[in-house]
């Protein structure tokens, strides 16, 4: 079942194209990712999903609603991690996903619930009430996730989550929301990493706004590998991470 649809989306600031007639889709139970390097588009889309800017030109569907016409039966099947940290690191982490579920109208037992199993669900219960400046990188990720899984949404979209963090804490991530997908959740990872991508997961290449390929990983890797075959479709000489 559909639950992400990207239609001819465009996007310009000003006379730069960000976006340029971007199309596709993310099914439920899919790990997507938006592969593409700096510039490409990436966080623009992102900033349009979350209705940070409104879509000019083209549709957007999540879950079965327009963005433009029902941007909050939208936005409540959506859960958002964004590339930039906004944790409150002079709360615990269980203090600061009661705030956040209390944006989403969860209170009292219906609350704790949904927190505990949030924090369950990503390895964090045994932190819950440590202060989050105490936690490290990988950590403090993880509780960004289980942040955005408290209203039980349908689509997590996570942009370069893994920015800033260890080769062992990106893998740990990777994995966290790999399983999350295998659970039913569509999921749309913004990424320039391909050691970030299995070969099992939906790939959308997007570079100068547009997208050039849309496919399985092996389909897109062909003989060469897909560290190799992204740098030739993006054409761009800078090392790629497998």
């Amino acid at each position: 079942m559909t639950r992400l649809e990207i239609s001819q989306v465009s996007y310009s600031y000003g006379s730069r194209k960000a976006l340029d007639g971007v199309s596709f889709s993310v099914e439920a139970g899919r790990f997507c990712a938006l592969l593409g390097p700096n510039g490409a588009g990436k966080s623009t889309l992102f900033a349009l999903l979350t209705r940070l800017l409104a879509t000019a030109e083209g549709h957007i569907g999540v879950a079965g609603f327009d963005i433009a016409k029902a941007p909050r039966a939208a936005l409540a099947r959506l859960g958002v991690v964004f590339q930039q940290p906004t944790l409150d690191l002079d709360m615990t982490v269980r203090q600061n996903l009661r705030y956040f579920a209390g944006l989403h109208g969860l209170s009292g037992r219906s609350a704790v619930l949904a927190i505990d199993a949030a924090l369950t669900q990503l390895g964090m219960a045994e932190r819950a009430d440590e202060q989050v400046r105490a936690l490290n990188g990988g950590h403090r990720r993880r509780m960004e996730i289980a942040r955005a899984l408290i209203h039980g949404p349908e689509i997590l979209l996570l942009d370069e989550p893994t920015v800033g963090l260890d080769a062992a804490s990106r893998q740990a991530i990777t994995d966290h929301v790999h399983l999350l997908a295998q659970s039913g959740l569509a999921v749309l990872w913004a990424t320039h990493l391909v050691d970030e991508i299995r070969p099992d997961d939906q790939i959308v290449v997007l570079h100068r706004g547009k997208v050039l390929r849309n496919g399985s990983a092996p389909d897109l890797a062909g003989g060469e590998g897909l560290a190799k075959a992204f740098l030739t479709m993006t054409a761009e000489d800078r090392e790629v991470l497998a």
